[in-house]
């Protein structure tokens, strides 16, 4: 028999087979739990017992945008406490669209984390009446909505079905404001039933309704007494054809309905109970959209009162109803915070930001006030980001990959990311994470949808749960003492996150302190030499076409050639310049203000004169920069932020500069007085001025020269 002419068949039969093996297992689509308004109350109930039973619980988030303007991107010469602005400014303008919240449990039996991902739509939506000047507003940044676009967002079930939310502050002043409502309502009913004052009849139209209203509930009142006589009840008002009244109950007694009245006729049908009519009370109660008008039959004085009574505990039921309805989201930060879980991130300083700015409260003005605040609803948080980069063994793992999300998840959990079909290409084992949702349960699937928020939550989890894994953490152990935090290993990583990235800079959420990268880092960052922040000075405004080096040209002219040690650009409207020593900044800055004051024409060919074009030009220590990053307001470039904030001043001097100027003012002012003859002083103010303006020309020139000098200098 001939096997090779049947080859070609049995390698396609072979291949089918292992094609089948390897496409059947994974199920179609990721199992995740999309929580909207509709479901969010079931879902939460959920969640409780889900996150009670957790060894750690994975958070992540999708945003609105990042950055109000582009010069509030995390620069080099960003300090920390500038750093911790921008990521409250970010926080404070953008919203959260989505919120992930992935409990994970050991499960000791099968050797694997069961994980349930949710995925919260949220919206800020006001559900209830708060102060007249709050309302909902925020930014979007276009790359970041169509960066969700290109992910399938889906901008409708968020709009229309988001769980809205109240942060903590706003609870306290909403409860405040419908108090003091329920309270006002509850005066107008004790004054409804108890008020004596009649309310003046001046028209014949009123005469006539009133009189016609007293008929109307004398005969509803003796009709009403008439049927209880004779143990029937009439349900109807057959003579009302406009269905004006209509007989209903109310808290248990019978009682009439008033539709299509105007308020001054209800105002009438008020005073004409009140006074006529000791066994019926008027009753106005506020309903979800509209209000309603009722005439309650009473047995007695004491019935009355019982009946103020339900009435008042109604409103207040109500009114709590409301606030817990609008608290919303929240509720499930208030969870993750009472069961004192492990909070899992990645790269997460800005997520808890936005937990901090919507949940919790304003953010505070420090980065200090900052971490306390932290600390103390979430004292265990643990960045993955922090965790991969301070690690030898995780970062061989990574194989000196990127340390994104992404990137973590596809490196250290192979298995999870493509399936376990895929374990054939690991060669390390990877700890096992079985997904449920509701029913359903399931350990093999396609790839989750990326950048939405449950599953990015998931992918965290996993990244933590396979770190952990690497550097020796036995779940088993920890697993049934409760208490993964108490990790030896995990401890020097826990409570630190990544201020900037880009710097490497970290906070420590228990003291507020900078902390440096690990030693177990080996990233490479692109730095600058060490930045003195004292020998640096913000310029903006100058003229559009200089280019930082023709600015640091302009500048080592006029100062010196080795006088700038670099430019760092903000935006094309202004520039960090730092000196080489400390007393170069005011040597310039007392320069610029000396050429802007002079109109000889000899400045013009000064070196600075280029920069000062337009006469916009302004300068400030690296302390006004700090003012305008603090400030609410957000403008596109910078130069406009600055004048927004109220940055008037050309220059601003350093202090020793400013005092030595006031000195010579007072000198000049003391020794003016002395001189009494007018002509005289006049006479010796013009010698000053004239030494003052041949000093500026004197001190021009010698630049010049001294420019000049080293220029040649260099040449040779």
């Amino acid at each position: 028999m001939n096997t090779t002419k049947h080859w070609p068949k049995r390698a396609l039969i072979l291949s089918r087979a292992l094609s089948r093996a390897f496409s059947d297992t994974p199920s179609p689509t990721f199992p995740l739990k999309h929580v909207t308004r509709s479901n969010f109350d079931s879902a939460l109930s959920e969640l409780r017992s889900h996150v009670r039973a957790a060894d750690f619980v994975a958070i992540d988030m999708e945003m609105t945008g990042v950055t109000s303007a582009p010069w509030r991107e995390s620069f080099e010469f960003d300090r920390f406490d500038i750093r911790y602005l921008k990521v409250k400014d970010s926080a404070e303008k953008f919203a959260v669209l989505q919120f992930g919240v992935c409990p994970f449990r050991w499960d000791s039996l099968n050797q694997s984390f069961i994980a349930h991902p949710h995925n919260f739509f949220v919206f800020p939506r006001q559900e209830i009446p708060l102060d007249r000047t709050t309302s909902y507003e925020f930014l979007c940044q276009t790359t970041s909505m169509d960066f969700l676009a290109k992910y399938q967002f889906d901008f409708n079930a968020c709009i229309n079905e988001g769980i809205s939310y109240l942060s903590r502050g706003q609870e306290y002043e909403a409860r405040k404001r419908l108090t003091s409502l329920n309270k006002d309502q509850l005066t107008n009913l004790s004054l409804d039933l108890r008020e004596t004052t009649d309310l003046p009849l001046v028209r014949v139209a009123d005469v006539l309704f009133t009189e016609r209203m007293k008929k109307r509930l004398s005969e509803w009142r003796d009709e009403l007494l008439q049927n209880r006589a004779g143990g029937a009840q009439d349900q109807g008002t057959p003579n009302d054809l406009n269905q004006q009244f209509q007989t209903v109950f109310f808290k248990m007694r019978p009682a009439l309905s008033l539709n299509g009245f105007t308020s001054h006729q209800l105002s009438l049908i008020r005073m004409v109970t009140r006074i006529h009519f000791k066994d019926l009370a008027y009753i106005h109660c506020n309903g979800e959209s509209t209000s309603e008008e009722f005439v309650v039959y009473t047995d007695s004085e004491s019935d009355k009162d019982r009946l103020v009574e339900e009435v008042r505990n109604d409103y207040q039921r109500r009114a709590e109803m409301k606030i817990n309805d609008a608290v919303g989201f929240r509720h499930v930060i208030d969870l993750l915070s009472s069961e004192n879980k492990l909070i899992v991130g990645h790269n997460c300083i800005l997520d808890i930001a936005h937990i901090h700015s919507k949940f919790l409260g304003p953010l505070p003005l420090t980065a200090e006030e900052f971490v306390s605040c932290v600390n103390k609803y979430f004292p265990r948080i643990i960045d993955t980001k922090i965790l991969l980069n301070a690690d030898y063994t995780l970062q061989r793992k990574m194989k000196k990959s990127s340390t994104s999300l992404s990137s973590a998840f596809s490196s250290l959990c192979p298995e999870i990311a493509y399936g376990s079909k895929r374990s054939v290409l690991s060669h390390e084992p990877c700890v096992k994470v079985e997904v449920h949702v509701g029913e359903m349960r399931s350990s093999n699937w396609n790839s989750g949808a990326k950048h939405e928020a449950g599953y990015d939550a998931f992918m965290t989890g996993c990244v933590f749960a396979q770190a952990c894994s690497h550097l020796g953490v036995d779940f088993q152990l920890h697993s049934a003492s409760g208490n993964l935090t108490q990790n030896e290993k995990l401890q020097k990583h826990m409570n630190l996150l990544y201020l900037s990235w880009i710097n490497g800079d970290i906070i420590d959420l228990r003291t507020g302190n900078r902390t440096e990268e690990l030693l177990g880092s080996n990233i490479i960052r692109k730095r600058f030499r060490p930045i003195l922040f004292k020998n640096i000075v913000l310029l903006w405004g100058f003229p559009s076409r200089l280019k930082p080096s023709m600015i640091r040209d302009c500048i080592c002219k006029a100062v010196g050639s080795t006088s700038v040690i670099s430019i760092y650009r903000i935006d094309q409207t202004a520039v960090f310049v730092q000196f080489s020593k400390a007393e170069l900044v005011s040597d310039f800055l007392n320069l610029k203000e000396t050429l802007e004051q002079s109109n000889d024409a000899i400045s013009v060919l000064h070196p600075l004169s280029q920069l000062l074009e337009g006469g916009n030009t302004r300068t400030a220590s690296y302390e006004t920069y700090k003012e305008i990053c603090a400030s609410p307001i957000s403008k596109v470039l910078f130069a406009d932020q600055a004048e927004a904030v109220g940055i008037k001043w050309k220059t601003e001097l350093l202090p020793s500069s400013k005092e030595e100027s006031q000195e010579n003012n007072s000198f000049h002012l003391e020794s003016s007085a002395v001189d009494t003859p007018e002509a005289f002083e006049k006479s010796k103010i013009r010698k000053k001025e004239d030494s003052s303006k041949q000093k500026l020309c004197d001190d021009i020139i010698d630049s010049f020269i001294k420019a000049e000098k080293i220029r040649r200098s260099t040449n040779l």
